[in-house]
């Protein structure tokens, strides 16, 4: 069974920046997709960025294009997701995911998801 930690989150005033990790282990583990997802107190849980893991194909939802960089480390298993400009809207539990197959931006295309990591930005 494929197991993800993210790591990386914290406190950041707004205009800063932070870098999300998610470590991925497994006996063999090469997904489709990777990835981040994020749900902020009382809202729905919501697409951040995806990236193919044997190709450079990206998405964004458009909330975090331009400010956000999403990118792999394939030898060390480990997804990241580049936050800068960072604002108080992006306040949210980060969750990293992985899908067996697909680039989606839904929920349910997902097969695999990590604890989540808080990030707060201040004002």
């Amino acid at each position: 069974q494929v197991q993800l930690v993210e790591s990386g989150g914290g406190l950041v005033q707004a205009g800063g920046s932070l870098r999300l990790s998610c470590a991925a282990s497994g006996r063999t583990f090469m997904p489709y997709a990777m990835a981040w997802f994020r749900q902020a107190p009382g809202k729905e849980q919501e697409f951040v960025s995806a990236t193919r893991w044997a190709y450079d194909n990206t998405v964004y939802a458009d909330s975090v294009k331009g400010r956000f960089t999403i990118s792999r480390d394939n030898a060390k298993n480990t997804v990241y997701l580049q936050m800068n400009y960072l604002k108080p809207e992006d306040t949210a539990v980060y969750y990293c995911a992985a899908a067996k197959y697909g680039l989606g931006r839904k929920r349910n295309e997902y097969d695999y998801w990590g604890q989540g990591t808080q990030v707060t930005v201040s004002s």
